[in-house]
């Protein structure tokens, strides 16, 4: 069957493939480290990059958005916007 030569496969059993992930090494931090350095810049890189995203979203978005209401709607926008204060919320 497909399993029985799935499990039988040379590369499945393979020394060198056990010889590299013994548990005869040491987990420290260090190892990890090296082990998963490129996981932990692609993490990093895409952190700020996130930031800057939201930073950006948050200062530069939605500045004119009381500029097609009418009425009420419009006072009721001014009204919220007025709420806001440097980029932060102000609450009752």
């Amino acid at each position: 069957m497909v399993l029985d030569s799935i499990l039988s496969s040379p590369h499945r059993r393979s020394p060198s493939f056990r010889k590299q992930f013994s548990r005869d090494d040491s987990l420290s931090w260090p190892t990890l480290l090296q082990r998963h350095r490129f996981l932990l810049i692609a993490l990093v890189l895409l952190a700020f990059l996130c930031t800057v995203y939201l930073y950006f979203a948050v200062t530069l978005g939605a500045s004119g958005s009381c500029s097609d209401l009418k009425g009420a709607q419009k006072a009721s926008c001014l009204d919220a916007k007025a709420s806001v204060g440097n980029g932060k919320l102000k609450f009752l």
